[in-house]
C-alpha cells in the first residue's frame, strides 16, 4: 500500500492541483483573519483566540476538498485505468485507503503552515500567552478530523461516477449537508425528539464539542466511524462495478 499511497500523493504534489489547494486555503484564511474588515478579523476583534480561523476553515474545506477528491476514481474510470488497478494483486480496500490517506496528507500539509497564526496570536495577547492553548490544540485536531471526514465523502462521490464535475457537485452537496444541513434540520425540525438525532449525526455538533478544549471519546469515535462508513461505502460501489 505504501507504494500506491506515495504514487497518489505525488500525483497531488507533482501537479498544480495540490499547490492550488494549499495556496487557496492559506490565502482565504489570511484575508479573512488579517485583511478584510469583517467580524472574523482578529486584529479588529480584540480577543486573543483563533475562533474565527476555526469557523472559516471548515467552510473553505467544504469547497476545496471536493475539488481535490473529484478525480480520485472518476478519472480512473474515464481513462479506463481503474481496470488495470483491479487486475493488480492488491485489494479494493488498499486502493481506497491509498487514495484516502493521500488526500488526508494534503489536508494536513495545508493546516501545518497555519500554526503561524497560533504563534502570532499567542505573542499579540496581552499579556503574552493569554490565549487558551488547550482549546486551540483540540480545535486543530477537530479541524483535521473534519478534513479527514470530507476526504472520505469526496472519494465516495468520485467512485460513483466517471465525471469529475458530477463527482465535485455530489461531494460538495454531501459535505455541506453532513456538516451544516443536519444541524439546520435539528434547528427547524418539526419531528419532536428527532432534532437531537439530526444534531448528533451532523459533523458540526462534534466539531464544536472538540473546540471547547475537552476531548470526548464519543466525538473521536464519531469521526472515526464516519470515515469508516464512507470508506466501506466506496468499497461497495467498486465491488458492484465488478459484478
Amino acid at each position: 500500500m505504501r507504494a500506491l499511497y506515495l504514487k497518489e500523493l505525488r500525483s497531488f504534489l507533482s501537479s498544480i492541483i495540490g499547490y492550488i489547494f494549499i495556496a487557496i486555503f492559506l490565502i482565504l484564511n489570511s484575508l479573512f483573519l488579517w485583511v478584510f474588515s469583517y467580524e472574523t478579523n482578529i486584529l479588529e476583534g480584540g480577543t486573543a483566540d483563533l475562533r474565527s480561523f476555526f469557523s472559516i476553515s471548515p467552510i473553505i474545506f467544504l469547497i476545496l476538498i471536493p475539488a481535490i477528491t473529484m478525480r480520485s476514481f472518476s478519472e480512473e474510470k474515464r481513462t479506463g485505468t481503474i481496470e488495470l488497478l483491479f487486475t493488480k494483486p492488491i485489494s479494493d480496500l488498499t486502493i481506497i485507503l491509498s487514495k484516502y490517506l493521500a488526500g488526508v496528507t494534503l489536508v494536513l500539509i495545508s493546516i501545518i503552515p497555519t500554526l503561524i497564526y497560533y504563534l502570532t496570536v499567542h505573542l499579540l495577547g496581552e499579556p503574552v500567552g493569554i490565549m487558551d492553548d488547550g482549546a486551540t490544540m483540540t480545535s486543530y485536531l477537530g479541524l483535521f478530523l473534519v478534513g479527514a471526514c470530507l476526504v472520505a465523502v469526496g472519494i465516495f462521490a468520485s467512485s460513483i461516477t466517471d465525471s469529475q464535475i458530477v463527482a465535485f457537485i455530489l461531494a460538495m452537496f454531501l459535505s455541506w449537508f453532513l456538516f451544516l444541513g443536519l444541524d439546520l434540520l435539528a434547528v427547524y425540525s418539526q419531528f419532536g425528539g428527532l432534532d437531537l438525532v439530526f444534531r448528533n449525526l451532523g459533523i458540526m455538533e462534534h466539531y464544536e464539542s472538540i473546540q471547547k478544549g475537552v476531548l470526548d471519546t464519543r466525538d473521536i469515535l464519531y469521526f472515526i466511524s464516519f470515515t469508516i462508513v464512507f470508506i466501506l461505502a466506496t468499497k461497495l460501489v467498486l465491488q458492484a462495478r465488478k459484478w
